[in-house]
């Protein structure tokens, strides 16, 4: 990994209903088109739909974690369904840290936003600003696994 360099390729969110609302690139070397990244997001979301159907345990939470051969995909999914999904360099640890910063970034600016209504595309500049500078500056404690102080 380069210096300075996220561990982070993409993130995606994605409503209950499977559908993109948020995809955001952070450096991967192949970048995606708008309809690869939705064609990405629906087959996630029907993905942890069959895991989730599958699981042998009644209310199974899907796929938390899917290993590739050159990326991980983190999943974290909240209790009204909507999912965050991140592709990361194999082997990255701090996946759940930086899925909980994520979700706190996303109750904060665009939940709260009164402009915002739920389910459809985030268009919300605060979210857009402090995201990659979140992913930046806890890169270390991220890689470390650090719990960042007061976030969950």
């Amino acid at each position: 990994m380069a210096a300075g360099s996220a561990p982070v390729f993409n993130l995606f969110i994605i409503n209950k209903s499977g559908g993109l609302i948020y995809y955001k690139d952070f450096g991967s070397q192949s970048k995606l088109d708008t309809n690869e990244s939705l064609r990405l997001a629906s087959t996630w979301h029907g993905l942890h739909a069959i895991a989730m159907q599958l699981s042998p345990i009644p209310n199974g939470g899907g796929i938390d974690m899917l290993e590739a051969g050159t990326f991980d995909l983190h999943c974290f999914q909240t209790l009204t369904g909507t999912k965050f999904f991140i592709a990361t360099e194999v082997g990255f640890s701090g996946a759940a840290t930086l899925l909980a910063i994520i979700y706190d970034l996303y109750t904060d600016y665009v939940l709260k936003n009164p402009f915002y209504e739920v389910e459809m595309p985030i268009r919300c500049d605060l979210f857009d600003l402090h995201l990659p500078a979140a992913i930046r500056k806890d890169r270390s404690l991220l890689v470390a696994g650090v719990v960042v102080p007061g976030r969950t």
